[in-house]
């Protein structure tokens, strides 16, 4: 990323008169590679992989240690975190809307990087690199979880994440428009701008400290809160494993994380079973609520648009 005055500063938004005339950018469609990935419960095991690579930008970590509450209100960042990657695929005319939210709130975030450079959050290189990491994780996290994408399923996937981050607010420019392009892309970024970060650090810490859930029923709450001591070691240990080996090996690299056969192994068998689990549940219980409102949503206009015929 460099770091001159100009190439540091965020692209001013387009005129108001003129956004107003250009139609919002829409969702991926129903039925698409993201339709059915987002909305899995399986995806809350990629998130965690994904977040960490975002960080491991120096202006991207130094923003989220300074202005994050991902310490003192973890359970509630990440649930604001999903719901708003699920409005992008299933809000439909929300998308935009949450868009132009998460560009309003990201304005203000501006400091000085690990490396003492001046950052803004809409920078358009920064802003595109937490985009951006979506695709490597997503690709390889679906080999264990899901199956392996074939080449025409790798590049609907991204045609969609590209379609995801003009609601973001992306310019193409900003973006590889192709995977071709994005390959020599990524590279460049793992080799000269990433890094571990102490935000990367304490993410993937299996002795980091994370405080209990403060949302729910409170008789959970208490029950939670009593059980915590117990509970906790074991949750940031298993979120520190499925963060470091649900995460690219080249990125995993590229960071310095440590990750035996012993580990691989391990990850297998335990993505063999949720490979097999996950299939089977009721669709209740497979997917998200905004997924399962879409679905619905989209069978119902399938049984019209077949009945008007």
């Amino acid at each position: 990323m460099t770091t001159t005055p100009e190439a540091s500063r965020p692209r001013p938004d387009a005129p108001r008169a003129a956004s107003a005339r250009r139609p919002d950018p829409v969702p991926p469609p129903p039925g698409g590679v993201l339709w059915s990935l987002v909305g899995d419960v399986r995806s809350l095991l990629m998130l965690p992989a994904a977040l960490t690579l975002q960080v491991a930008h120096p202006a991207v970590g130094a923003g989220v240690d300074t202005h994050s509450v991902f310490r003192t209100d973890p359970w509630g960042r990440g649930e604001r975190s999903l719901r708003s990657l699920q409005l992008w695929v299933y809000g439909g005319e929300r998308a935009a809307e949450e868009g132009r939210r998460l560009r309003v709130l990201h304005r203000a975030i501006q400091g000085a990087d690990t490396r003492g450079r001046r950052y803004h959050a809409l920078t358009p290189a920064t802003y595109a690199w937490v985009h951006a990491t979506g695709f490597p994780v997503q690709q390889h996290a679906f080999r264990y979880l899901v199956r392996p994408l074939s080449d025409a399923q790798q590049r609907a996937l991204y045609a969609e994440w590209l379609q995801v981050g003009r609601i973001l607010g992306i310019h193409d420019r900003d973006m590889p428009q192709t995977i071709e392009e994005f390959r020599p892309y990524y590279r460049r970024m793992l080799a000269e701008e990433i890094e571990a970060t102490p935000v990367v650090r304490e993410l993937v810490d299996p002795a980091a400290r994370l405080p209990p859930p403060d949302r729910g029923p409170w008789p959970l709450r208490l029950v939670l809160r009593a059980l915590w001591p117990v509970l906790s070691p074991a949750l940031v240990r298993g979120r520190a494993f499925l963060t470091t080996g649900l995460m690219p090996p080249e990125a995993r690299a590229a960071l310095g994380l440590e990750w035996t056969p012993a580990q691989e192994r391990r990850l297998r068998r335990l993505c063999r079973i949720v490979r097999l689990t996950v299939p089977a549940l009721p669709e209740r219980l497979r997917y998200l609520p905004l997924a399962r409102e879409a679905r619905r949503q989209a069978r119902a206009e399938a049984r019209r648009g077949r009945t008007s015929r």
